[in-house]
């Protein structure tokens, strides 16, 4: 195999994450990562969780949740309910119309991604997981944060000159 197709094969993936993001942001008005919020609402069983408890989930900093919860109750899809056990914890509650989106959106490259995975022997997963960190040391991009969600929301300026 030459270089090339190592190459070609890492732009086809990050093309086809860059269409899904774009496609979801026009169809549904919303971004991956604020899908994501959503999509862990709609699995907690009262439809609730507490802002930390989602950012710990999508592997976000508390300032991006920040944004990404302000930017769903703008739309409707969430609102923030006091605890009445604890007045200094606020729920971020999944709203009806939250439910109505993940029920008409598709389902995220990532979702079908481990499905596909979760098929594979352990040999062939410890196999592909060698190969990735092999590519992320030759990067020297081991200490970039990063989150198991499939997107490219990520800030890539976090990448060191050198």
């Amino acid at each position: 195999m030459e270089y090339t197709e190592i190459l070609i094969n890492i732009r086809k993936i990050l093309r086809s994450l860059n269409l899904e993001s774009k496609k979801i942001q026009k169809e549904y008005g919303v971004s991956i990562p604020q899908l994501m919020c959503l999509d862990y609402l709609g699995s907690k069983q009262d439809y609730r969780a507490t802002q930390g408890d989602i950012a710990r989930y999508l592997n976000l900093n508390s300032s991006t949740m920040s944004g990404i919860i302000d930017r769903l109750e703008i739309k409707g899809f969430v609102a923030r309910l006091p605890n009445p056990d604890d007045k200094r914890t606020v729920y971020i509650s999944l709203t009806s119309k939250g439910a109505k989106l993940l029920d008409t959106s598709p389902q995220l490259l990532h979702h079908q991604l481990s499905k596909k995975l979760e098929k594979l022997p352990k040999e062939q997963i410890k196999q592909i997981n060698d190969a990735l960190y092999i590519l992320v040391q030759s990067l020297n991009i081991e200490e970039i944060q990063a989150s198991p969600i499939i997107t490219l929301e990520d800030p890539l300026s976090v990448i060191r000159e050198e």
